[in-house]
């Protein structure tokens, strides 16, 4: 045998493994005797019982099953020797039928070394055949086998999976849903709608994944229609067709004049033997609990910047009170005319908004610009801080201030809080330590990445409500990255996630309250597709948040869940401190073929709750088409809550658009809405602001201003969130240029 460590061949080498639970088998497995149907054929015993099991890796798996809670699982996520099968027999029934099975397989190597393949012996008649041939894929997605077998004869079905045991090209298959059907006189498909429902704002748009599946006889074509549609909406279905056993994606478009309230759309399925119906329910405006708020506008005129646009917001919220602040007049070069705040002091019923003070010219101050707001409270010394990056006359982004105030609504004039030395500052943040029980409780924390010493993460500390602010401070392995946000745990411990340049997202921690800073650690690569339409998204920024037992959730825009890298979805990781990270998880908006594109999420979790029982709630913007052009594409933003620290997921809703490119601020990285975004928590409802463009009516060039869809209920629901299958593909930044990009 000539060994592997001798074979040439080019191997892909994957990002990451998908982390799939294996249950172990604690009984002996023997074949049932010979039975007109398969027993455990959707292996919802949570063993193998039924099947003779053979070779290295057998077992099942409640890691992505076809339907129920598992899946066979054949191989692993670490290399195996060998194949690895199940088999089971059976006789047919009296006038024949159909033997049908489900398989996934994850093959990232070639069909020469490993493989997933199926047979079925007729043990009557003496012969073999291979119902599913040898195929190895980087993921093949579920897809299904179906066979005509004989009446009367005995057969046996093998499973199998094949891996040569390479280093780092693991090779596994799912199998679920092994069904004997007796012969029917008609072919037959079934036909279902994921999510079922949801809700959009007018002028916005919804999708749903259409699937199908063949009950009986053999796979037919399938057309798609919609009906029901309330007044001006409309709905279109790609493929228009599918062959039973696949799906389709169902965008339902709503006009500026379609009417608030629910309908019940009629999804028909029209085969050449069957016709089957499902429903997808639409619920249009304020009846659906969606009605935007204008809470800020832009008021300038300067020459410097565009008229009227508003960017980039952050929120925060303490109690009753809300806090937003963000852009003002974005210049296309960098930066904006002011800051401006949108602040609730009654929990979101009401808003007043303003203009920082003592910031950029057009304000009092002495800058030409200013950019990158953020929010935080003190609540040891009753103080809301808003944290800005001034923009001098010769483009330089001199270092950060800070404006305070103690109701949110009266702002003091910007202290210079850090640098100011001649560096150049890029994408701070700020945080306090609010918990009474920390010993650096009233501490507040600004981190920022110093450009001119190439994106260096470093830290600040103040302990009397901002006033006065620490020198820098790096961690100790001196790590590069930008839009870091720190969080402070209930002991006192300061957790930093930050984007490594766009490559992974890294995290370092402080258990001193700031005097030193720990080494950094990986949470994950980041395997992001390259947002459509020059678009500035924030490359991957991350959003992060922290629930009461100190349990950190960052999260991100990422591809690895779609084969190919067609577009992003958004993922998160979670820590308990800091140092440990999990499985990255996928959010589940839609599903992994629907080609939309899901990006700079603003993530939000309640601090009153934590553990399973905690409440997230996720704004983000998407493309319902990431294919689309800077002509075409069309934005929206979407909502997505959790009620159980992010296991399972409502059905996402609408909140704003569609709206086109040309309606927000230009720049020189791309039109935009905002690097990021963000999402407060506050008894159970999810508040937000954020960026929408609609078409001027004021005779300048554009509206694009600051809204809010008030306080979103965290609902949660039966979507549940996946850690795998995962697909490797390359992070959107590639060269050293593009990783120490500044993001002003």
């Amino acid at each position: 045998m000539i060994p592997t460590s001798s074979i040439p061949r080019a191997r892909r080498r994957l990002a990451v493994i998908a982390a799939l639970a294996l249950v172990p088998l604690t009984a002996a497995l023997s074949p049932a005797a010979a039975a007109t149907t398969i027993t455990n054929g959707g292996f919802e015993s949570g063993n193998l019982s039924g099947w003779t099991a053979s070779g290295p890796a057998t077992g099942v798996t409640t890691s992505g099953p076809h339907s129920g809670t598992y899946a066979a699982l054949l191989g692993s996520s670490s290399p195996t020797n060998g194949s690895s099968s199940i088999a089971q027999s059976f006789t047919a029934p009296s006038g024949g039928g159909t033997l049908s099975f489900w398989y996934d397989v994850f093959c990232p190597d070639t069909v020469t070394y490993d493989w997933a393949t199926a047979t079925l012996a007729d043990t009557t008649a003496g012969t073999t055949s291979t119902v599913l041939g040898k195929t190895c894929v980087s993921n093949s997605g579920w897809k299904q086998v179906s066979k005509t077998v004989t009446a009367g004869h005995n057969y046996t079905l093998t499973l199998v999976n094949r891996d040569d045991d390479y280093p780092g090209d693991a090779t596994y298959t799912k199998y679920d849903d092994v069904v004997l059907t007796p012969a029917s006189s008609t072919n037959d498909f079934s036909i279902s709608a994921s999510p079922a429902a949801a809700s959009v704002s007018p002028g916005g748009s919804a999708t749903s994944t259409i699937s199908t599946a063949v009950t009986s006889g053999s796979a037919q074509t399938v057309a798609l229609s919609a009906a029901g549609l309330p007044s001006g909406a409309s709905a279109s279905f790609n493929p228009a067709s599918v062959t039973a056993g696949s799906s389709s994606t169902l965008t339902v478009a709503t006009s500026s004049t379609t009417p608030s309230g629910t309908s019940v759309i009629t999804i028909t399925g029209t085969g050449t033997s069957a016709t089957h119906t499902t429903t997808f329910t639409l619920t249009v405006g304020s009846s659906g609990g969606i009605t935007l708020t204008k809470v800020s506008s832009d008021p300038y005129t300067d020459t410097d910047a565009q008229h009227a646009t508003q960017v980039e917001p952050d929120t925060y919220a303490y109690g009753s009170t809300i806090v937003s602040a963000f852009q003002v007049g974005r210049v296309y070069g960098g930066g904006s005319s002011d800051l401006g705040w949108a602040t609730s002091t009654d929990g979101g019923s009401t808003w007043q908004h303003g203009y920082l003070p003592g910031l950029t010219v057009n304000q009092g101050g002495s800058y030409a610009q200013v950019s990158d707001a953020a929010v935080a409270y003190d609540v040891k010394h009753g103080e809301w801080m808003v944290v800005g990056l001034p923009i001098d006359s010769s483009g330089n982004a001199a270092g950060i201030t800070v404006n305070r105030s103690t109701d949110g609504v009266n702002w003091q004039n910007a202290i210079q809080a850090v640098g100011f030395d001649g560096q150049g500052y890029d994408k701070q943040w700020v945080v306090c330590d609010d918990s009474a029980g920390s010993p650096y409780y009233g501490n507040c924390y600004i981190e920022v990445d110093v450009t001119s010493s190439g994106n260096a993460e470093s830290m600040s500390v103040s302990s009397d409500g901002g006033q006065t602010w620490s020198a820098l401070r790096q961690p100790a392995d001196g790590p590069s990255g930008l839009g870091g946000q720190p969080l402070v745990q209930p002991n006192g411990t300061v957790v930093v996630p930050y984007s490594a340049n766009g490559s992974a997202i890294r995290a370092f921690t402080s258990g001193n309250g700031g005097a030193s800073w720990n080494s950094s650690v990986q949470v994950a690569t980041v395997n992001a597709h390259a947002v459509a339409g020059n678009l500035r998204d924030g490359e991957g920024l991350p959003s992060a948040e922290i629930d009461s037992s100190g349990k950190v959730y960052v999260a991100w825009q990422d591809c690895r869940f779609r084969s190919g890298c067609p577009a992003n979805d958004i993922v998160y990781s979670t820590s308990t401190n800091g140092s440990t990270w999990s499985s990255v998880t996928r959010v589940p908006i839609d599903a992994t073929t629907s080609g939309v594109d899901h990006f700079i999420p603003g993530l939000g979790v309640d601090h009153a709750t934590s553990g399973t029982t905690a409440k997230l709630g996720l704004y983000y913007y998407f493309y319902p088409n990431a294919g689309c052009s800077s002509s075409t594409c069309q934005l929206e933003v979407g909502y997505i809550s959790s009620a159980n620290g992010g296991s399972t997921w409502s059905a996402p809703q609408t909140l704003a658009g569609p709206f086109g490119l040309s309606l927000i601020a230009s720049t020189s990285q791309g039109s935009m809405v905002g690097d990021y975004i963000s999402c407060s928590v506050l008894n159970g409802n999810a508040y937000a602001v954020f960026a929408v463009g609609k078409s001027p009516t004021n005779g300048q060039a554009f509206d694009e201003a600051m809204y809010t869809a008030g306080g979103l209920t965290v609902t949660g629901g039966a979507l549940r969130a996946a850690t795998g299958p995962i697909f490797g593909a390359p992070g959107i930044l590639t060269s050293p240029a593009q990783q120490l990009r500044t993001l002003h």
